[in-house]
C-alpha cells in the first residue's frame, strides 16, 4: 500500500495543461516530478519537462490556482431534444449554449444566403424553370434569374466541407475543426465562462479529435429517447413543411397558367 503523497496545487491534474490550455487534464504517475516537497503529475513527458524548466510559472503563489469553468458536451440523435435541454441548462448555470449545426450554418450563410440541409426547403431548379415558349415572353423573370446566377459566390474548400457536412452528413476534416472547436476552450469569452456544446462530438473520430487536442469536456451527457417519441415530435413539423412546398408549387403553376393566358391574348 502506497503512503499518502503530499500532492501539489493541482492534485492529480496536470498543472501545465491547466496553465496553457485552461483544462483539467488528469496526470499520470509515470510522469511525476517533485518540487518543494510536493508531488505533481503530468499528462505527458513534454509537459513534465516544461514544468521542470520553470516550475514557478505553473504553481500557485499568493492565490490558489483558478479552476476552469464547466464545459459540457450534450449528445443525442436528431429530435432527442438536445437544444431544448441545452438552453435550459445554459440559462441555469450562466454558461454559453453552442448549437454545433447552427454554428456551421452561420459560417456559410453569408455566401449561401439561406440555410442548407435536409431539414430546410431546398428550391429545385427544375421546379422553377420556365417552359421554353414563355422564356421570351417573361424577359424580366429570366433576367432576374441570370443576374442571380452571376452573383453566386464560390465557396472555399473549408466552406464546401461544411456544406457537405450539413447536406450529406460528410465528416468534417481536422483542418476545418481546427478553425472552429479549439476557440471554445482557449479564447474569450468562452474560456472564462464555460459552455454547453450541443451536438458535438457526433462520431468516434470527432471524439478522438477532442482527445488528441487535449480539449476535455468536464461532462458528456447522452440523451436517449424512444423512437416513437421522436416521430411524434418531428412528424408534425415535417408534414407542415411538405404542405408548404405543395402550396408554393401550386402557386407557381398558377403563375405559369396566367402567363400562358396573357401570351395568347
Amino acid at each position: 500500500k502506497q503512503k499518502k503523497r503530499h500532492m501539489g496545487d493541482t492534485k492529480h491534474f496536470c498543472p501545465v495543461s491547466l496553465k496553457e490550455n485552461f483544462v483539467l487534464y488528469p496526470g499520470l504517475q509515470e510522469y511525476a516530478a517533485k518540487y518543494k516537497e510536493k508531488i505533481y503529475y503530468f499528462s505527458t513527458s513534454e509537459n513534465r519537462d516544461k514544468f521542470l524548466k520553470n516550475p514557478e510559472e505553473y504553481v500557485a503563489h499568493k492565490e490558489p490556482l483558478q479552476a476552469p469553468p464547466l464545459r459540457v458536451c450534450l449528445l443525442g440523435i436528431h429530435g432527442a431534444g438536445k437544444s431544448t435541454c441545452a438552453r435550459q441548462i445554459a440559462d441555469k448555470l450562466g454558461i454559453f449554449h453552442i448549437q454545433f449545426e447552427e454554428y456551421l450554418q452561420e459560417l456559410i450563410l453569408p455566401k449561401t444566403k439561406k440555410k442548407v440541409g435536409p431539414s430546410f426547403d431546398e428550391d429545385r431548379e427544375d421546379d422553377k424553370k420556365l417552359p421554353e415558349e414563355l422564356e421570351d415572353f417573361s424577359q424580366t423573370i429570366t433576367k432576374t434569374k441570370t443576374d442571380k446566377s452571376k452573383q453566386e459566390v464560390q465557396l472555399t474548400d473549408e466552406e464546401e466541407a461544411i456544406k457537405a457536412n450539413l447536406m450529406d452528413d460528410m465528416e468534417l476534416p481536422p483542418k476545418v475543426l481546427d478553425k472552429i472547436v479549439p476557440d471554445w476552450w482557449k479564447k474569450e469569452p468562452f474560456r472564462s465562462t464555460g459552455f454547453i456544446l450541443d451536438g458535438f462530438p457526433r462520431t468516434s473520430d470527432e471524439g478522438s479529435y477532442l482527445s488528441v487536442q487535449g480539449l476535455c469536456p468536464d461532462v458528456a451527457v447522452c440523451i436517449q429517447v424512444e423512437e416513437e417519441d421522436i416521430l411524434d415530435r418531428l412528424f408534425p413539423l415535417r408534414l407542415k413543411q411538405w404542405k408548404d412546398r405543395r402550396r408554393k408549387k401550386k402557386e407557381y403553376k398558377k403563375m405559369l397558367k396566367e402567363l400562358k393566358a396573357k401570351k395568347r391574348v
